[in-house]
């Protein structure tokens, strides 16, 4: 199968985004999990609002997943 090249930079695109919305989802819960161990050490019952602080960074990855499919639909490659 050969695919041309608007598809190629469609997929790399695709692939941009989903490396994009990684490497941000990473470098922002880096500083939020270091915090939320600094907020749960001293105190325990903040455990949920620590937990919750640190899955929010995770809506990134996904708009970057949603944005991939999104070019790969539109490029014909799915």
């Amino acid at each position: 199968m050969t695919i041309g090249l608007a598809a190629a930079v469609a997929a790399i695109g695709a692939g941009i985004a989903i490396a994009g919305g990684a490497i941000g989802t990473g470098v922002a819960q880096s500083a939020i999990g270091s915090a939320g161990l600094g907020m749960i050490a001293e105190k325990p019952e903040s455990m949920g609002t620590a937990l919750l602080f640190l899955v929010l960074p995770e809506t990134l990855l996904i708009f970057g997943f949603v944005i991939a499919i999104l070019i790969m639909i539109f490029a014909g490659l799915i």
